[in-house]
This record gives structure tokens, C-alpha cells and sequence, in this order.
């Protein structure tokens, strides 16, 4: 018999999550199999899964050691460089810069050197991270490979419980800076439905049973004629969203290779070694007035774009930015 004790870490969570956490290789079927024999008791009683566990709670697993430990896979961490600066840190919340080309995730074609990777590795060195503990820090938010900039992690439950709260019911303002081809003089915004093609890339269209709605504002900072340089706010999140509504409205971003111009790419590449779309998040505002995050109601935070980027937008427009 083992007897797990919840802390602070663990708490808020559903017990069933909490065992497929903790023997991390068992499948559900077996967990409320356990749990249906009364092989697994929470506080010295009966439990069916879906109770809220809390501090000082106590877990009794009825199985052998051998039987957990063939359910349990040693949690590792990788030696990861950071590849990150770090916007701003508390002890609940992490925000951080992404640079473009690296992944947020590990995927079928890159496993290795992934941020996600990177901020494990930064939270263990710091001995924020317990591999034994059943809770993992987690990315909440993702951006394209290619794309840039803020990136929120939950550094404990209470914390990505809540983020993840916060960005499924929009209770925060995300901001993009790009360059787009062509003059926009005036504020406005893309609406319709996103549709996902086989080759990776999507397209908008009016037709509201045909894909997901999307709602895409933009307002113009600066133009030289032949360029502007947008904030885009992002009223939904789907994949690519960004740069298929600046190509749905005839004004590509810059360095975009799915959607972009292909003389447009080729000039800033040559003149300011642009290998990728510059799309950067840039700011972020907390609205959320209540809940574990509260504190950081109406907080803004801002996401340098970096001194090359910041250069060319100089030069560009004559527009000086973080």
C-alpha cells in the first residue's frame, strides 16, 4: 500500500486527473477499474473519481509496489539551453519571448530543443520543477515556429488552471506588431470563417457552415508608401489567422512564405536578412477581475521585437519600438 499526501501543488484538481498524472503510464480503464474495487480510496473512503482533491488530502492505492512502479514512467528532464528572455516571472506565472525558428512543442519531425523543453529545464535549475511532483509547468498559449514573441507558462496548477481559464474565455488582450505590403490608412477588421486545406495552409470564406469564425483587428502605426506597419489584435486564435487575413484583404505580411509575395519576401530578406514572416506578440493585457490571477488585472506587459527587427522598423517608417 502507498499513501500519497496532497500539498498546495496538487490541490483543485480532479482525483482521476491526479492518478493518470501520478502513474503516468496506466491506462483510464485500469485507474476506474481501481477505483470501482475500492482499490483506491481518497481520505479513507470510497471515491469515484471526479472529487476536487485539496490540501492534506490523503490517497491510499491497495496495489502492489511492483504494480505502481510498472504504472510509472521517471518524469526527466532534458539539458536544455534557454532559448528564451524572460518578460516578466512571479511565482505562479511565467511570460516569455520566443524567437522565431524555435518550436513551442515537440513534434513528429523535432523532438529536441524545444521551448517548452528550455523553460522545464530553466524551472528545474531553479529547483521550481519537481520531477517526483504529479504537476508538470505547462505552455499555455502557442505561436507559429516562425513567429515571435510572448509566451505564457503556469509555473502550478492553481496558476495554468487559471491562464488556461483566462485565454479560453478572452479574458486577455493579445497584440501583434507586423509589416504588411501596400498602404493601410485606416483601422478596420477581417471577419468570416477559416478553412484548413490539406497542405498545411487555411483560407477564409463567408460561408459560416464551411469553418471556424475568425475576427481579426487591425489598426495602422506608420506607412512610407509602400509598406504599414499594424498592430493586430486577436478577437479569436486560429492557426495562421494573422497572415491569411492580411492575404485575405490583399496586404501579405512581409517574409511570409504560405502566404506572402514572393518579390516582397525576396527584398527584405536580401536587405535586412528577414528568413520568415515578422510577426511578433507584443503585448499582453490581463482582464481577468477575479480568480487566482487577479492581481494582474489591467497589468500590461510588452514584448521587445528584438534590436534587428526594431532596426528595420526604424529605418522603414522612422518609428522608434521597444
Amino acid at each position: 500500500m502507498r499513501e500519497i499526501h496532497i500539498t498546495d501543488k496538487e490541490k483543485k484538481q480532479r482525483l482521476d486527473k491526479f492518478l493518470l498524472k501520478y502513474m503516468n503510464k496506466a491506462p483510464k480503464s485500469f485507474i476506474y477499474k481501481m477505483l470501482r474495487k475500492k482499490n483506491i480510496k481518497l481520505n479513507g473512503r470510497r471515491a469515484e473519481g471526479s472529487e476536487i482533491l485539496d490540501t492534506g488530502d490523503s490517497i491510499r492505492l491497495f496495489l502492489s509496489e511492483a504494480t505502481i512502479l510498472s504504472f510509472t514512467e521517471e518524469r526527466t528532464v532534458k539539458k536544455t539551453e534557454r532559448c528564451f528572455d524572460i518578460v516578466y516571472e512571479d511565482e505562479n506565472i511565467l511570460l516569455c519571448n520566443k524567437p522565431a525558428g524555435v518550436i513551442v512543442h515537440s513534434d513528429i519531425s523535432n523532438k529536441d530543443n524545444t521551448l517548452n523543453d528550455s523553460i522545464l529545464y530553466y524551472l528545474y535549475s531553479k529547483g521550481e520543477y519537481d520531477t517526483d511532483a504529479a504537476f508538470t509547468p505547462s505552455i499555455c498559449n502557442r505561436l507559429d515556429r516562425n513567429t515571435s514573441g510572448m509566451i505564457t507558462a503556469g509555473k502550478n496548477l492553481a496558476a495554468l488552471q487559471e491562464l488556461n481559464r483566462i485565454f479560453r474565455e478572452r479574458l486577455a488582450d493579445k497584440y501583434y506588431i507586423t509589416v504588411v505590403k501596400g498602404v493601410i490608412s485606416k483601422e478596420g477588421a477581417v471577419e468570416g470563417y477559416i478553412i484548413k486545406r490539406d497542405d498545411n495552409t487555411v483560407s477564409i470564406t463567408d460561408n459560416k457552415g464551411e469553418g471556424s469564425y475568425i475576427l481579426t483587428k487591425y489598426r495602422p502605426l506608420a506607412d512610407n508608401g509602400e509598406y504599414t506597419l499594424l498592430e493586430v489584435k486577436l478577437e479569436t486564435g486560429r492557426s495562421h489567422q494573422i497572415r491569411v487575413s492580411m492575404k485575405h484583404i490583399g496586404h501579405p505580411v512581409i517574409g511570409d512564405t504560405k502566404y506572402g509575395d514572393i518579390g516582397v519576401n525576396r527584398y527584405f530578406r536580401d536587405k535586412y536578412g528577414l528568413k520568415s514572416q515578422f510577426l511578433h506578440s507584443f503585448r499582453l493585457v490581463f482582464k481577468a477581475e477575479e480568480g487566482a490571477l487577479s492581481y494582474l488585472y489591467n497589468r500590461e506587459f510588452i514584448c521587445p521585437v528584438g534590436h534587428r527587427n526594431a532596426f528595420m522598423i526604424e529605418t522603414l517608417f522612422n518609428y522608434k519600438i521597444s
